[in-house]
């Protein structure tokens, strides 16, 4: 199976190496050369300098045998016009796009792409925690004295 990963920052770099540790082949396309150390020197995906909006970069990086696309780079725009491109002109029915505005995740989801809101997924957590406690937490920690 063949993905193609758009932004090798942290997210993208470690789903990179998930992938890829599950026998995927791997491409990871960011416009910084460096971004390929997150990678790590045993790295033996491909990886592509230049940005993703360029059509160039997208056909270096194998998008056109792609069987899925991860875009996680740091802006919810460029994410989401490169998640419709892939869909729509490739033909890649799999592509996860990384949206951290929660409004913005679902109205595109309803358009029919895969959105994942890491601001939503906090956003429940933290209410699923604070719903889950027992008793309240002390706002302070009570100072224990030593001897020494």
């Amino acid at each position: 199976m063949k993905a193609v990963v758009i932004g090798c920052g942290r997210v993208g770099s470690a789903v990179s190496l998930k992938l890829a540790a599950e026998g995927w082949d791997v491409t990871a396309v960011d416009e910084d050369e460096e971004a390929l150390g997150r990678l790590g020197k045993g790295w033996k995906g491909g990886f592509v300098v230049g940005h993703a909006m360029e059509t160039e970069a997208l056909q270096r990086a194998g998008i056109e045998q792609a069987d899925a696309a991860v875009v996680a780079t740091s802006g919810d725009n460029t994410n989401l016009v490169l998640a419709q491109v892939i869909q729509k002109r490739y033909g890649i029915g799999c592509v996860v796009v990384r949206v951290l505005d929660p409004r913005r995740a679902e109205f595109f989801a309803k358009l029919g792409l895969r959105t994942i809101s890491p601001t939503q997924t906090a956003i429940s957590t933290l209410v699923d925690a604070v719903r889950a406690c027992e008793a309240p937490m002390p706002l302070s920690t009570p100072v224990v004295e030593v001897e020494a």
